[in-house]
């Protein structure tokens, strides 16, 4: 039975980058098992972009967020690979389309709390300063934005590549088209059946995102994960220089829903989507097939408050969020086998990845996780009390 110090089972956005980390500690001592091929499109981490920026309106992710960008340098660095490109970013509230909707710390208030405890620089914006600054923009004028300078994309497909050839390089291996059916205790360590081999390891750290569940099965108690199904849209737009990374930032819009765009990158077209709100699904159920409402949505937000970001549609394309009750990440080992490690990004973890990395080989290594993390442990309420109700940040 092939022996290793520390498995990977899942190479998406967190297991790439666990397994990196891993492999600059551990050497050919890390195996990296993928159920499909790399950079597939079936999960979480597909696609060029996702927002990253110091913008958190919750503790527990604002004393993250600094250290994410430290670490992402880190992978630049050693790769002298261009992954996160600094736009600028902008929070915008509709305060009137908001009304009456419950939204907690997910205001601008809430954001600036804890710009202000963290000491990161902001400007507040006014609904003409706004469109003074970017005339791209619509709006009502009740609006209230908040910019800050370091907000930008993280590639996400150029980051998953860049940390599993790093990983190769510091002597991992990686077997892809695999998929993990069990994973079970085995005495102080982990035995990893697949349909060729049974793997044994002192450690395993499973990052298998929307199949969390069926790799665990034999562990103990699911976990109460939601499975969305969410979706994006690129426009062709006509007007490329309005929308260069250099002259428009990325945004998240709070209004009667919550959107989130980019300026012309990875493709020649801008990108929309809405977090949250997709139907629940499975992953092994779910449709590929854009829901026609949202594309609609978009459509209407677009036409409303950035007319000329638009333009024929390129394509729209699903992707999986995995999601816990409270919508908080699962970062922690199992209560009653250790040497497994699981985690889950929520929906939103893509622009702690590099981070998350390191936290996960904390724990496989049984160190002390370099920063603080209880937040997100596996025996909270959330995923223990079957009463605990879903909070989630639509």
């Amino acid at each position: 039975m092939p022996s290793h110090r520390t498995i990977v089972v899942g190479l998406g956005g967190l297991g790439s980058a666990t397994l990196y980390r891993l492999a600059t500690e551990l050497g050919s001592g890390v195996l990296g098992l993928e159920q499909f091929g790399l950079g597939h499109s079936r999960g979480a981490s597909q696609d060029h972009s996702r927002i990253i920026r110091l913008a958190q309106h919750q503790e527990q992710y604002a004393a993250l967020a600094a250290p994410a960008y430290k670490a992402w340098d880190e992978v630049e660095a050693e790769s002298s690979q261009q992954i996160v490109t600094r736009t600028g970013g902008l929070v915008i509230e509709d305060r009137a389309a908001r009304r009456g909707l419950a939204s907690g710390s997910r205001n601008i208030e809430g954001y600036t709390a804890m710009f202000d405890r963290y000491g990161v620089a902001y400007e507040l914006l006014d609904a003409d300063e706004l469109t003074t600054r970017w005339p791209q923009f619509r709006v009502a004028g009740a609006e209230q934005a908040l910019y800050q300078a370091e907000s930008g994309i993280v590639d996400a497909a150029r980051a998953n590549a860049v940390h599993i050839s790093l990983a190769r390089a510091h002597g991992a291996h990686v077997v892809a088209n695999t998929p993990v059916r069990a994973v079970r205790p085995d005495g102080e360590g982990v035995a990893v059946l697949t349909d060729t081999h049974t793997y044994r390891a002192d450690r395993v750290v499973v990052a298998s995102d929307a199949w969390t569940n069926q790799v665990l099965a034999a562990t103990g108690p699911r976990l109460p994960l939601t499975v969305l199904r969410e979706q994006v849209t690129y426009y062709s737009t006509p007007h490329l220089a309005e929308f260069a990374p250099s002259r428009f930032p990325v945004f998240m819009w709070h209004g009667r829903h919550n959107f989130y765009g980019f300026p012309v990158y990875g493709e020649i077209a801008t990108k929309l989507g809405q977090h949250m709100g997709g139907e629940e699904t499975t992953a092994d159920t779910r449709s590929f097939e854009p829901d026609p409402v949202r594309r609609e949505r978009y459509a209407d937000f677009v036409d409303t408050h950035l007319p000329r970001f638009g333009g024929p549609e390129l394509y729209s394309k699903t992707c999986l969020y995995t999601v816990p009750p409270d919508q908080d990440f699962i970062l922690d080992t199992l209560p009653e086998h250790p040497q497994i490690v699981v985690a889950n990004g929520a929906g939103q973890a893509f622009k702690f990845a590099a981070l998350i990395g390191s936290l996960l080989t904390d724990l496989a290594l049984e160190r002390e996780p370099s920063h603080p993390i209880d937040a997100f442990a596996i025996d909270r309420p959330a995923l223990t009390d079957p009463t605990f109700p879903r909070s989630f940040h639509v």
